[in-house]
């Protein structure tokens, strides 16, 4: 969190890690009568093996319509996911570092309420993080989504047919051991027909590290074309357990 670029990085083995943040987006025009979308996430990591993650995250979302609308609100798409870190980058090294995830998607949104997509999708993406020094990285992501979309809610690419193109780049500088800041550009593009087809985004976003296993992150978002949000706040939460439950050396 907050960016939307992955990195390599997965959860230690016998750590719970988890995420919460909430997402307030005003919707491009051409969304209408859908005028803003407040998506509140959940996500748990866990790691069976080392550079193995298991993921499982689902959103809730309320979506604000224009007069004459009815507002719509609850669950969206769960999504399920594995990620293989099969690259690390050694201390005091500037090696990039590799990963590759797969996510499935399944359709337990309301579609008549614009909830979910009602299709179940497949996802791969590929991540690589360059550090250019000891304290400031990129990173990379290339994703095709097999089948379905990415739409969340009313954000995302819509169409139901063809695949759907994704990449990211996020740099990131360590102010402080505690304290990381970055930028980020991402988007995507489809190659089948439908409404929605490309989403091009940018965020300034800050980690802070409050204690060892908790952590809090902030985001501002804007983009164009109608799969994105015009303009978008982020706030979330990350807790490691048990690393949170031990006492501060």
């Amino acid at each position: 969190m907050p960016f939307y670029t992955d990195d390599p990085g997965v959860t230690e083995p016998g750590i719970l890690h988890l995420e919460v943040f909430d997402e307030l987006d005003g919707l491009q025009s051409s969304r209408y009568p859908d005028l803003r979308q407040n998506t509140t996430n959940l996500r748990v990591n866990f790691s069976p093996l080392r550079h193995f993650e298991l993921d499982v995250d689902a959103p809730y979302i309320v979506i604000d319509r224009a007069a004459g609308s009815e507002t719509s609100r609850g669950v969206g798409d769960t999504n399920m996911g594995l990620k293989w870190n099969f690259r690390e980058t050694p201390p005091d090294s500037l090696r990039p570092a590799y990963a590759v995830s797969l996510y499935i998607e399944f359709p337990t949104g309301k579609v008549s309420e614009g909830l979910g997509s009602g299709l179940t999708d497949y996802a791969l993406n590929f991540i690589m993080q360059k550090p250019v020094s000891q304290s400031t990285r990129f990173n990379f992501n290339v994703g095709i989504l097999f089948a379905g979309n990415t739409s969340t809610g009313a954000i995302g690419i819509q169409t139901r047919r063809g695949q759907v193109y994704t990449g990211g780049v996020c740099l990131l500088h360590d102010v402080s051991p505690r304290l990381t800041v970055g930028g980020e550009l991402y988007g995507g593009v489809s190659d089948g027909a439908g409404p929605n087809r490309t989403q091009l985004q940018a965020m300034l976003g800050a980690q802070y590290e409050i204690r060892d296993g908790l952590m809090i992150s902030l985001g501002v978002l804007g983009g164009k074309y109608g799969a994105t949000p015009q303009i978008g706040g982020q706030l979330g939460v990350a807790v490691d357990l048990p690393t949170l439950l031990r006492r501060p050396p």
